[in-house]
């Protein structure tokens, strides 16, 4: 698959493409005669992964480092679950972290939903001040 093709399946730009395989996110994609990227199924495979990873925030870096114990083998396989886990846990914590400040937005929202139904006129209004409803 030529890259342009990649990029447009998973909505990646080409220069992004080339920088995940130049920072080492995906393994080096095999080049045909002229030199044009041959993306196999194994390569769009590593794509989606990095994509679907890079996506709720894990670091470039702990992801090439995934990459490159993949690369190692089998020998690697509890350091790379480790790696797993490790960033499974930040994970939990950051989505707890948005759990609130959806809450906190859910709040301000039904609190404006209050004021434009009962359509009060609100002087001095500061919206990171007023009182928040559902006790946020």
């Amino acid at each position: 698959m030529l890259i342009a093709e990649v990029s447009e399946k998973f909505e990646l730009s080409q220069d992004t493409l080339r920088y995940y395989e130049r920072v080492g996110l995906i393994p080096r994609v095999n080049r045909k005669n002229s030199g044009i990227r041959d993306y196999t199924e194994e390569d769009c495979r590593w794509v989606e992964f990095i994509k679907c990873m890079r996506g709720v925030g894990l670091p470039v870096e702990t992801l090439i480092d995934y990459v490159r114990l993949f690369q190692q083998g089998d020998e690697t396989l509890e350091t790379r679950k480790e790696l797993l886990v490790e960033q499974h846990k930040e994970l939990l914590i950051r989505m707890a972290d948005m759990q609130k400040v959806l809450e906190r937005l859910e709040g301000k929202i039904d609190r404006y939903d209050q004021m434009i139904g009962t359509a009060h006129q609100i002087t001095g209004f500061s919206p990171v001040n007023f009182v928040e409803s559902k006790g946020k």
